[in-house]
């Protein structure tokens, strides 16, 4: 299934450039697989904490549970002498929930209330997650990045090579007080990412194109996400969606494998501090972030009547 972009702006501010990480994997090693983005609507009470665990031990089986033993995320803001330390946070315990899902969430039986509130963090947070098996322990830390709303969505009559396509036209307006990056989720599996670099402060307006093989018509809806991410995720998920190639999602095993920020940190004898880990090659792939989402949706109308 394939997908064609036309920007209206620019198509360069869609590109950066980044190193694959070819790995040959021993026939028998299993490597644990994290998808851990957390999307936070901050009209909610709760953040939506779901950590997903599987394992390969080949790119050519689907992926299988992940038995793990814990799963423990701590929060807070950097101390401004110590970033390794987090202050005025906490500690949410997950549990998996229900045995032989792999799906990992706020532990309802704990002495204290696990879920974490959104009125409880801020744009710049540092959200730390803990994964331990029966012989390994994992690590990923990451910041908690803002979004802005979409503008609008419109359908288009414009077409690329088939002719068939439909179009959908996006507006968001960038701040422009800082570098900012975007994820976008535009349904049916698809993602792309941009910078502000050449729209920073402005509104941002592009096309997409859902190709004729969806059969979308006047009963289909779109949904598309617009997320705020830091250059590491915007810099992961460009090379995810490169090797995809727009035919897998962006937690499934391509050929070529991404390294994302989880790392292994087995052996390490300080629990406090991580920065002098060196990333071994018995990393887990996948992704822990939190990132804020808007949404919107778009019914699809009959061009023809346009």
């Amino acid at each position: 299934m394939k997908r064609y972009l036309l920007l209206l702006l620019t198509l360069t501010s869609f590109i950066s450039c980044e190193d694959v990480i070819d790995i040959e994997l021993p026939e028998n090693e299993t490597r644990l697989i994290v998808n851990g983005i957390i999307r936070v609507d901050e009209t909610q009470e709760y953040l939506p904490i779901e950590i997903v665990v599987s394992e390969s031990s080949s790119f050519f089986e689907e992926n299988t549970i992940a038995s793990i033993n814990s799963a423990i995320i701590y929060y807070g803001t950097p101390n401004p002498d110590a970033p390794e330390i987090l202050e005025g946070g906490g500690v949410s315990n997950l549990v998996e929930l229900e045995p032989g899902t792999g799906i990992w969430v706020p532990d309802p039986t704990f002495d204290s209330d696990q879920r974490i509130r959104v009125s409880s963090i801020n744009e710049g947070d540092v959200f730390q997650l803990t994964i331990e098996t029966d012989e390994e322990r994992y690590f990923a830390t990451t910041t908690y990045v803002k979004s802005v709303p979409i503008d609008s969505l419109e359908q288009g009559d414009e077409t690329l090579f088939s002719g068939d396509e439909t179009e959908v036209i996006v507006a968001f307006t960038d701040p422009g007080d800082s570098d900012d990056f975007y994820l976008l989720d535009l349904d049916f599996g698809e993602f792309l990412v941009t910078e502000d670099e050449f729209y920073q402060g402005q509104t941002f307006v592009f096309s997409y194109f859902y190709d004729n093989d969806l059969e979308l018509d006047t009963s289909s809806v779109v949904d598309i996400s617009l997320l705020g991410v830091d250059e590491s995720f915007y810099n992961y998920m460009n090379q995810i969606i490169v090797q995809s190639g727009g035919d897998q999602g962006p937690f499934q095993t391509p050929a070529a494998t991404v390294r994302g920020n989880i790392i292994n940190i087995t052996g390490i004898d300080n629990d406090e501090v991580f920065d002098n880990v060196e990333r071994s090659d018995n990393f887990a792939l996948g992704y822990f972030a939190i990132v804020e989402e808007y949404k919107d949706s778009i019914v699809i109308t009959d061009n023809e009547t346009n």
